[in-house]
């Protein structure tokens, strides 16, 4: 097979290498096809990490279009080149797990991630880069403070946020069925050709080879777009045998023209999904539901506050409508558009979402922009489309004041009321950097005077106080032989708390949480807080407390 036969062949789909058949079958006997293939999903997701990348829509995927043609070129058997979808489309995916901790030492995570494909990063480069970011936006003063306790344990720092990404791809790429080929890959993000990655346990062509080629493209897509093909070029051989495979530099600085051919004006979505050929049955039903579980918890990430939010959202509206007597559909419908409701906000900088202080301007407008977000990213298919649209609702108001669209009543629909009604009710107990939770009962005042006021609407509010007030509190099994003092140490750490203030909190000293904290990370196998907010959600842990 030519190149240019190999490159058209990956995109068209004719071919055993475009075969994307997932590793577990997803319709279980008795759940109906959603209509929903694993990969349109994950291609969604793939646009909501361009959010956090802090790229445009559709880097992943036309990153994803130059990664399966240079998989092609470079004659990857069969399997590996179906693994380069998933890797590809998966791989930045946990760059929201760190957002809390990067905004509070550069202050906008997705600036900082934006400028870092401009730099090799390693050695000095690197250290500069980093440094160019600390304390981004604060006076000098407290500027230099920051870098001196940066310098102090930075090294250590960053290698446990890339860990922490690693470990939330693999926890995703897990819960969504991928196989360990795909999982395996994932875990090689931050790898590098010369060893000098993290963890930096692999080099060379012991780094598996649909991520190599997948860093490859990643870089290539950003410089083509921004600067042209040949500085992609000239990018890639200043990294050759230092962050890239050698061998796929050259193939790609060769055929340089046919593997970019068209990538800046094709229909990305199209070239990777329509294009693809066989990408494996349809979801069942239920299993859209799960995977959209996960979406959820992905974006719940986003702030430590907000743990646990998109279910407990999703728990609330599901309780009202069945109380109001919705079709099963459209429960179903508003059960899914909840969960997801807060993907756009990966969109927005997490230096935005975490400020204890009052929101500037510019914030407000940034911060309204995010139900919008979530709509995009969730425009393709159609039946996404359809949970998108809803989901885009949740902070309309029916006087005509929510946002982004200020729709009024008439344009409303009684689902899009419970799910905004849901968002508000959840969010008042839910402590936030500027302010503190507030009780169930000062949640239902606040919620009817909105009604009252003719924002929120009042059969909503009636149907989400009674959802709200008829949940039981059951203690969890423990998982992993956790003590419950650990499974609370655990969810406090998730929340984002310091040693010092969970002492605080709990009323013991802050070597006795450390010990706890060293316990409860080597007990559940994690190493970094996203990781842990992860298993907290996964094993239903978020709402813990000891003494209840």
């Amino acid at each position: 097979m030519t190149m240019r036969s190999a490159v058209v062949n990956c995109l068209s789909g004719r071919g055993a290498q475009v075969g994307l058949r997932c590793t577990v079958c997803w319709v279980d006997a008795g759940d109906h096809p959603s209509g929903v293939r694993l990969a349109e999903l994950v291609a969604a997701l793939s646009l909501a990490t361009d959010l956090g990348l802090g790229q445009p829509q559709d880097h992943v995927l036309r990153q994803t279009v130059i990664a399966r043609r240079l998989a092609a070129a470079a004659g990857l058997p069969d399997e590996q080149q179906t693994a380069v979808f998933y890797v590809s489309l998966l791989a930045w995916v946990g760059c929201v797990s760190d957002s809390h901790e990067l905004a509070t030492w550069f202050g906008d995570d997705q600036r900082l991630r934006a400028d870092s494909y401009e730099v090799d990063m390693t050695g000095t480069s690197k250290l500069w880069f980093v440094l160019g970011h600390v304390g981004e936006g604060s006076g000098p003063v407290r500027r230099l403070t920051m870098i001196g306790r940066f310098l102090a344990g930075g090294p250590d720092r960053a290698a446990r946020s890339m860990l922490g990404h690693c470990q939330t791809t693999g926890d995703i790429a897990n819960r969504l069925g991928l196989g360990n080929q795909v999982g395996g890959a994932l875990q090689q993000a931050f790898e590098r050709w010369d060893g000098k990655g993290v963890p930096g346990h692999r080099a060379g062509e012991q780094i598996d080879a649909a991520m190599r080629v997948v860093q490859i493209a990643d870089d290539v897509e950003v410089f083509h777009r921004v600067y042209g093909a040949e500085a992609a070029k000239e990018m890639l051989r200043s990294r050759r045998a230092t962050e890239f495979d050698p061998a796929l530099v050259d193939l790609f600085c060769v055929h340089a023209d046919q593997l970019l051919d068209g990538v800046s004006e094709v229909d990305a979505w199209d070239a990777v999904i329509a294009g693809a050929g066989d990408l494996g049955a349809e979801l069942g039903e239920a299993e859209l539901t799960k995977v959209l579980r996960v979406f959820a918890d992905y974006a719940d990430l986003k702030s430590p506050s907000w743990l646990g939010h998109s279910a407990g959202v999703a728990a609330l509206a599901v309780g009202a409508a069945r109380r109001l007597g919705l079709p099963a559909s459209e429960v179903t419908l508003i059960e899914r558009a909840a969960l997801v409701h807060d993907l756009g906000a990966i969109g927005v900088s997490a230096g935005v979402w975490d400020k204890p202080a009052p929101l500037s301007a510019a914030d407000r407008e940034r911060v309204r922009t995010h139900p919008y977000l979530t709509e995009r990213i969730l425009a393709r298919p159609a039946r996404l489309a359809e949970i998108g649209a809803l989901a885009g609702l949740h902070h309309e108001r029916t006087d005509g004041s929510g946002y982004p669209r200020g729709l009024r009543g008439d344009g409303l629909s009684l689902s899009a009321r419970l799910v905004a009604t849901a968002d508000a009710y959840h969010a008042l107990g839910e402590g936030r950097p500027h302010r503190a939770a507030i009780g169930a009962a000062d949640a239902a005042m606040v919620l009817r005077g909105e009604a009252a006021a003719g924002r929120l609407d009042g059969e909503a509010v009636n149907a989400v106080l009674a959802a709200g007030g008829h949940r039981v509190r059951h203690r969890p099994t423990l998982p992993c032989d956790l003590t419950p003092r650990e499974a609370e140490i655990l969810v406090l750490l998730a929340r984002g708390l310091s040693n010092k203030e969970m002492a605080e909190r709990l009323s013991i000293s802050a070597r006795t949480v450390s010990s706890h904290v060293e316990h409860v990370y080597a007990k559940i196998g994690v190493s970094t807080r996203g990781a842990a907010a992860m298993f907290a959600r996964r094993h239903g842990l978020v709402d813990f407390r000891a003494d209840a």
